[in-house]
């Protein structure tokens, strides 16, 4: 049986890069496409090489990127940003939002009957009601891409991230992560690993409908399937 094609955009993040290198090592995977602003050195890929499709895409010319020529079977979308990064509100919520369902769209398939699904990384304490920017803006994030048509949509809310292997330090995250550490009973329960999220983002693009409920949270004021920080850790476990 032919494995899964899969896209992955935001590749070169701190989940994305974990990310990358299951889906290529991974059996359950058959094609592996990494478009993004930028692509990953080949030298720092150990494994699946034969089976990964690269390609720098401009977010601004969506068109111009043959994203939907892949036909892919899962879509993993891993990239944001940081306000103080991209210099003020609307551009943070450009990237953050709009540039994510804009991709997700250009990569669904054009025939409806194509059972597709996206697998997008929000965060946990995503609100599209809330007052403050970031979980605003995750929220509505995650309600557009519900909207896109997409078979399954399903939503990743992870809590502080750990080994991030991140260029640059992130202040809230390093004062989370700092005061988890003070109580280690805390650090499973309100954090997790790059890599585990990663290995529950596969798992989660590969395993049946039926199967991947049993990790997802009950929420019927959610349009998606929602896996929170509990959840992955169990999730990673499976074994495809």
């Amino acid at each position: 049986m032919l494995g899964k094609t899969a896209l992955i955009i935001g590749a070169t993040g701190a989940v994305g890069k974990f990310l990358l290198q299951e889906l290529l090592s991974s059996p359950a995977y058959s094609r592996v496409g990494e478009f993004g602003r930028r692509v990953t050195s080949f030298e720092h890929i150990t494994t699946g090489q034969e089976k990964l499709i690269q390609r720098v895409i401009d977010f601004e010319n969506l068109g111009a990127s043959r994203l939907k020529e892949g036909k892919w079977d899962v879509v993993f979308v891993t990239f944001g940003t940081q306000r103080g990064k991209v210099g003020g509100d609307a551009a943070f919520e450009k990237i953050d939002r709009e540039y994510v369902v804009n991709v997700a769209r250009e990569a669904m398939n054009d025939d409806p009957s194509v059972s597709q699904r996206v697998v997008y990384v929000s965060s946990a304490g995503a609100n599209p009601e809330s007052h403050f920017l970031y979980p605003r803006s995750k929220g509505l994030t995650e309600l557009g891409l519900a909207e896109l048509g997409y078979k399954e949509t399903i939503i990743f809310r992870p809590a502080a991230l750990t080994h991030a292997e991140r260029s640059e330090r992130r202040l809230m995250e390093s004062v989370a992560i700092s005061l988890l550490n003070i109580r280690k009973s805390w650090v499973r329960k309100y954090s997790v690993p790059c890599p585990t999220l990663a290995t529950a983002l596969k798992n989660a693009g590969a395993l049946n409908g039926a199967t991947l409920q049993q990790y997802a949270t009950k929420d019927a004021d959610v349009p998606f399937t929602l896996v929170d920080n509990g959840a992955i850790r169990p999730l990673a476990d499976v074994t495809l």
